[in-house]
This record gives structure tokens, sequence and C-alpha cells, in this order.
């Protein structure tokens, strides 16, 4: 079947990230990575979004994507004035997240891991602004450590501490977490698999270097920065979940894809900044009318 010309331009942008980002991937100890390393890893940040100065350092360990699609005028109306919902074969995607923070630390400070590893848990989707740049829209952030909440306070982060855990059983990974004093929670067992290579759509939905959040009616923008996410394929044995349901989710329009990763040790997030000036066709949550993607995955400013 003959390719559409929007599918071929998405190949094509798709293979020009390739190559820049493997120019500018390194190994935390500054080597290179071996093209057979990197033909199965979903590559990091370009250099325009280097989290430079970082201001905190962590790991995310052994977490789990579950994707869903939706209709982008279900996840729209959800979205901030400013941000628009991202769109990859047509759909809106949605994940729900559960992993492992090990070793948070202000950049540059040694911090025993002990005393800072817990288990964090979010739900967001993938959005663009006006001008076509890219990022993660935060739906809930379930933690289990309080001292995150500050980032609530300061930025407007969806952190809500609740009781949440991440084991190992047989082979499998065993996420659970409910809130405190609220009804929202999840549990997931899952057992993964094989190392993958990234499909257009697995490297789409992960490289995401950009988290938006807002507090008193203002856009904040955070770089991330991290090596990159080894991949497998995970099969999902038990899986329930209100979270979606807690932020206004429909049911989703298709299956959750579900990939695994051991996770990334190097992270470093930038200094969140606010974006003052706010582009004048955006759209408000529970006010404007929906304004629905463009079809497409956008291509990525230079």
């Amino acid at each position: 079947m003959a390719s559409s010309p929007d599918h071929i331009a998405l190949l094509m942008q798709t293979e020009r990230n390739r190559a820049a980002q493997a120019a500018a991937a390194l190994r935390p100890d500054g080597s290179s990575w071996t093209d057979g390393e990197l033909g199965g890893l979903c590559h990091p940040s370009p250099p325009d979004v280097r989290a430079w100065p970082p201001v905190l350092e962590a790991a995310w360990l052994k977490l789990t994507f579950v994707h869903w699609p939706f209709r982008p005028a279900d996840v729209q109306r959800l979205l901030p004035r400013g941000l628009l919902v991202d769109e990859f074969d047509d759909m809106a995607w949605v994940s729900l997240t559960p992993l492992l923070m090990a070793g948070v630390r202000p950049a540059g400070v040694s911090v025993a891991p002990r005393s800072t590893t817990f288990p964090e848990t979010n739900l967001r989707t993938y959005v663009r602004r006006p001008d076509g740049r890219d990022g993660v829209w935060l739906l809930s952030l379930e933690v289990a450590s309080a001292v995150m909440l500050t980032a609530r306070y300061a930025v407007g982060a969806p952190y809500h501490l609740g009781d949440l855990s991440v084991s190992e059983h047989g082979g499998a990974l065993v996420y659970a977490g409910a809130r405190r004093g609220g009804e929202p929670s999840y549990h997931l067992v899952i057992r993964p698999g094989e190392r993958i290579q990234p499909s257009d759509r697995d490297i789409w939905l992960t490289s995401r270097w950009r988290g938006y959040t807002r507090r008193f009616g203002i856009l904040f923008e955070t770089p991330v920065e991290h090596e990159p996410w080894p991949l497998s394929t995970g099969v999902i044995e038990q899986f329930s979940e209100t979270l979606a349901n807690s932020v206004g989710l429909p049911a989703p329009a298709g299956e959750p894809v579900v990939p695994f990763s051991e996770g990334v040790r190097n992270v470093r997030l930038g200094a969140s900044r606010p974006l003052l000036r706010q582009p004048a066709h955006g759209t408000a949550a529970g006010g404007d009318p929906p304004r629905p993607g463009t079809g497409r995955a956008q291509e990525p400013p230079g």
C-alpha cells in the first residue's frame, strides 16, 4: 500500500532525528554508544534542549509505559490555554508510567540513595505549543515522598501524596498505589520480555524533553535530559486503575501499548521557566471550545 505524504514526512523526520541524536548521544562515562546499542534505544534529547545548568538529578528505574489512544477532542478539553494536543496516527495518547525514583538530589550534591529512593507514578499526555515546541502535560503525579510536593506549590506540578510500592515477584513487576485522602488508585502486574527496536511510535511517545505545568494561570516549562531509553516488550498480567477517570478522561479508543524499561540513571532536570507570553489562540480547559490537533506528528523545532 502506498504511503501517505504525511507518513513519508514523518519517517524522514524520524531518520533525521535519529542521526542528530545518535551523534549527540554519549554514555555516562563520556564514551560513544556503538551502532548496535543505538539501534535498540530511544535516543536522548537534541542539543537545543539540554537541561543546563541542571537543578535536580535522579535515576528513573523499573519503568513501565502504559500508552492508550484517545480521541483528540477528549484530551484537548483537559489542556490549559497555550497547549495543543499532539497526535500520532490521528490519535491523542495518554500514558500511565509507574517507576522507581532513585538518588533524587540537588544537582552536584551526593546523597545516600536509600534516603532518596521512592515510587512515583505519572499520568501524562503529549502536547505542543502553537510554535511546534513539543513536550508532556502532566495530568497527575502520584508520589510516595512528601518532599516532592514542593514542586506542586512552586510550579503547579500535580503531585499527590500516596502509598505506593514497586516490587518483583517471579520475574514480574508489581506496581501498586493509592492516593491518601482520595479514591484514585492503581494495581499493575507486568512481565518484561525481550529488548526491542523502538518503532516510530515508541520514539514519538518516549523522546519528550520538556514537561509543562501551570500555576496561577501561568505555564511553566521544565527541560529534562538523560541517556537513551532501553525498551523491552511488556505483557500485562493484572491491571486496574482509576487515575484516568479521576482527571476526566473517558474510556480509551483502543488497547494499551506496553513497553518496559529497566530505566535511565543520569537524569537531569533544568530550572522551570514561566512562559509569560501566551498565544492568543490557545485553548482553555473548561472554557474555550476544543481545538483538535493537526492529525500528524509535528516536526520539532530546529
